[in-house]
């Protein structure tokens, strides 16, 4: 078995979709985790991209349906986390709007992430290696402290921390563990990017979602493919099994191969 078919079985990834049998099988695996769990619901992060659109349509469908089915109120909770000014937040409101999310809030977590950073700058000079926090730490702090936020806002609402991680992040491992890649459940694990986008257009995702550069939002003007150096298309055609440019190929797996610490979970002896 090659490389490369060895990272699509273990990442789960299908060559080929069927996009409605897809989004009734995730919203089945999302009530079935909410029931099985006694839990009241949903909590998903809305950054205003593609993947966090499309796992709050589901998590809305999902919790809809479990209140119709029960008589009993579930609730999907859309959490809105800006650092400080962002940009594009209008975004993550329009997706709130567009799946109808009754129950959003928005927390800031700019100070947080500030006086984190400032007590590891501390901590440099008390090791005798004074300097800032590099911009990439800072980002993998603003990472983990939106899943600190995330959590208490769970616990008081007795809600499941749904996350967006998929394939074609998984593969290279793009994702800050425990950061973004700490939650209780990924409804789009077994998806390539690609596949992300062909449910968006089925639930409909707003256009202007749909147009956006995708970005984890680390840091001002940062975007994945960019970050990476690897297209979304190259990477998707990889998980569907297809021939890629061998130089793209050789980068793709090296980055799996060096990240495999982050797919994994914590390990014991």
């Amino acid at each position: 078995m090659s490389l490369q078919q060895e990272i699509i079985e273990r990442l789960g990834v299908k060559p080929v979709i069927d996009v409605e049998e897809e989004v009734r099988k995730r919203v089945n695996f999302l009530k079935e985790y909410v029931k099985s769990s006694r839990t009241t619901g949903l909590l998903i992060a809305i950054s205003g991209g593609i993947d966090s659109a499309v796992a709050a349509a589901l998590c809305k469908r999902a919790t809809d349906e479990l209140t119709s089915e029960s008589g009993q109120p579930y609730m999907t909770l859309g959490v809105f986390q800006p650092y400080g000014q962002q940009e594009d937040i209008e975004h993550s409101y329009e997706v709130a709007k567009a799946f109808r999310l009754e129950h959003t809030a928005e927390t800031n977590i700019e100070e947080a992430v500030n006086e984190i950073a400032l007590e590891v700058e501390h901590s440099f000079k008390k090791i005798g290696k004074p300097r800032h926090i590099s911009h990439q730490g800072k980002g993998n702090v603003k990472a983990r402290t939106r899943m600190v936020v995330q959590y208490a806002l769970a616990f008081e609402f007795n809600l499941i921390v749904v996350g967006t991680d998929h394939a074609s992040e998984a593969i290279t491992g793009f994702y800050t563990k425990w950061g973004d890649g700490a939650v209780d459940i990924t409804p789009l694990s077994s998806l390539n990017k690609r596949q992300v986008r062909q449910l968006a257009a089925y639930l409909g995702v707003p256009q202007s979602i749909l147009d956006k550069a995708p970005s984890a939002g680390l840091w001002e003007g940062q975007t994945d493919e960019k970050e990476l150096g690897i297209s979304y298309d190259d990477n998707s055609d990889y998980l569907e099994g297809k021939e890629i440019d061998p130089a793209v190929k050789e980068r793709l797996e090296s980055f799996y191969l060096r990240t495999e610490h982050k797919r994994n979970p914590i390990p014991g002896i």
